[in-house]
């Protein structure tokens, strides 16, 4: 499938803006970072589209840095590449959280991407989307209000009319 990205004036972006980021891309990076998520960075900056890419590994266990949170509430647009493993990253599921957060208080566009998911079992928490989850729920235990959360957050972007497919061709 052919994606055309448009420029910048067509999105209404200005250089004086509260905005530091266009865009800011949410992805698993193991599934998508060398592939998909590179090649539509890449196509956001040839259109002057100034995109947000984190480029850092986060190993096991750590914590969702203050300014990774502060690049998503600084972007016009996020866009969500949900693949096959966004959902076993708690990081990948508090940058959701955040993004939701930001839709509703900052009224930033979400755009989420299906990239070899189907987007109802995003929504609905199926196939490996609901393995994910019920393994962080066994996980979070002591803390089912931050899964409840990630799981609101999930179905909230998977259901919004904005998304784009792409398949295994």
């Amino acid at each position: 499938m052919a994606t055309q990205i448009v420029a910048p004036s067509l999105f209404g972006f200005s250089r004086e803006s509260k905005y530091r980021y266009d865009v800011f891309l949410s992805f698993r990076g193991e599934d998508t970072r060398r592939s998909f998520t590179v090649f539509l960075y890449e196509a956001l900056r040839r259109k002057g589209i100034n995109a947000f890419i984190d480029d850092k590994k986060l190993g096991k266990g750590e914590e969702i840095s203050p300014t990774l949170l502060k690049a998503i509430e600084r972007s016009r647009i996020s866009i969500i590449v949900f693949s096959r493993n966004y959902a076993t990253s708690t990081w990948c599921l508090e940058e959701l959280a955040h993004i939701i957060w930001c839709k509703k208080q900052k009224n930033q566009l979400v755009m989420p991407v299906f990239y070899k998911v189907d987007p109802l079992d995003v929504q609905y928490q199926r196939n490996s989307f609901g393995d994910a989850m019920a393994t962080l729920e066994d996980r979070f235990r002591d803390d089912l209000e931050k899964v409840r959360k990630w799981r609101s957050a999930l179905s909230e972007a998977a259901s919004l009319s904005s998304a784009w497919l792409f398949d295994h061709g």
